[in-house]
């Protein structure tokens, strides 16, 4: 995030749940990956009431944390797309799924939520499933309940592997924004 993308996004969205008994859950990873973005831009996030989301902007690119829960997220991400004139295919979301493994990454230009709802919310509102994502594996709930799994925070074990994986698709957020998405599929999925 060096400079102003010519290939890439202007909207950067991570999903996850607001509140301090959600932080640093599996759920919560599109946060995570947001602020270590606003971090090696040194920008800060800030809370802006009338979106419902902290912001933050470097170099012609806002980054938005969207501060309803998981399954409303549409609403604050349509209403800054819509005020900053954003397009769907400029916008990237980054978001958990348990169908890929810890450490996994996957870009994709369109499709569908895949059954994650906060993906599912922003295809809604944006009225498209032309909506470019970052899906980032955070393992099977192998036997555990399904919400309990998404909830849930990583084991010290896991923690190496999270680590690794958030710089990767920090990486793989910055390489997109400087060689579209096409290349970044080809390098990181």
């Amino acid at each position: 995030m060096d400079s102003a993308p010519a290939l890439g996004f202007r909207l950067i969205v991570g999903l996850g749940n607001p509140g301090r008994e959600y932080a640093q859950t599996r759920h919560n990873i599109g946060f995570m990956i947001l602020d270590q973005l606003a971090a090696r831009a040194s920008v800060h996030f800030r809370h802006e009431s009338k979106w419902n989301a902290e912001i933050a902007s470097h170099a012609g690119v806002m980054l938005c944390k969207p501060l309803s829960f998981m399954n409303l997220s549409g609403e604050p991400v349509s209403n800054v797309s819509r005020f900053y004139k954003i397009e769907p295919h400029e916008t990237l979301v980054v978001f958990d799924d348990v169908a890929l493994p810890l450490g996994k990454l996957r870009l994709r230009a369109s499709g569908s939520a895949g059954g994650h709802n906060g993906m599912q919310s922003i295809l809604v509102h944006l009225g498209t499933q032309a909506v470019p994502r970052l899906r980032v594996g955070i393992g099977a709930a192998n036997g555990r309940e399904l919400t309990n799994h998404v909830l849930g925070r990583f084991t010290a074990d896991e923690t190496p592997t999270l680590d690794e994986s958030l710089a990767c698709a920090v990486d793989a957020i910055d390489f997109t924004q400087q060689n579209g998405i096409e290349a970044a599929m080809n390098k990181f999925n």
